[in-house]
């Protein structure tokens, strides 16, 4: 082996953002709610049935399916630029933060409108009896004022520090979305249980991560 070759990780670092990658990324996030938007409407209207027999509900489904994936690939972001060095993955992080709070408004918008059919009734008496309807409801209030805040102004108003607590709220959110998954589905917790490990191992992560930089150094000791 070339002796000047550079290690693995280094070589990671020196990889720079490609060019087409920000443009492709919005692409890619948009296709499951374009497929989930015209397969609803193609069910419902044209009597299809790529959602199954019963559309609004495998729709719901699937747009809070992806609401759980793009909160895991937000969070999934830090560690992954600790690993790799590539930083430049940090002003994607809003962008895949916002399409989250898009996928679970659609979600919600998909039971209020299509579900329910906006029976103010229905919805007081779901939130009420179900209480993953609740959960679910309170991690998409949370999210708002993660999304008014995401801008740069905002950031530097509120001052960074005091940003990044208030934007600690995402693992809430997440652990919400999974317990509202969970008792939504509940028999097959398959797939839930497997977000909960995966925000199991990003939070101890996190948690490890911190605990390393309130450790003192040997020196200091």
């Amino acid at each position: 082996m070339n002796g000047r070759q550079l290690p693995v990780r280094d070589r990671l670092r020196a990889l720079k953002q490609p060019r087409w990658f920000g443009s492709v990324l919005v692409l890619a996030l948009c296709i499951p709610a374009a497929l989930a938007i015209a397969g609803l409407a193609s069910d419902i209207v044209g009597g299809t049935r790529y959602f199954g027999s019963n559309p609004v509900k495998e729709g719901e489904h699937f747009l809070g399916k992806w609401t759980l994936r793009l909160l895991v690939v937000t969070l999934t972001i830090t560690p992954l630029r600790h690993i790799t060095g590539w930083n430049w993955l940090a002003k994607h992080r809003r962008t895949i933060g916002l399409f989250a709070f898009g996928y679970v408004t659609l979600h919600w918008i998909t039971y209020a409108f299509l579900d329910v059919q906006l029976d103010w009734s229905d919805l007081k008496k779901d939130l009420l009896k179900r209480p993953y309807i609740f959960l679910g409801m309170t991690a998409l209030v949370l999210l708002i004022p993660l999304v008014v805040t995401s801008t740069k102004a905002m950031i530097r108003r509120l001052g960074g520090r005091n940003w990044n607590r208030l934007h600690r709220l995402i693992y809430v959110v997440a652990i919400l979305g999974v317990i509202h998954y969970s008792m939504a589905v509940k028999k097959d917790l398959t797939d839930p249980l497997t977000y909960a490990a995966i925000l199991a191992v990003l939070y101890g992560w996190r948690l490890q991560r911190r605990s390393s930089k309130a450790a003192p150094s040997p020196s200091a000791t």
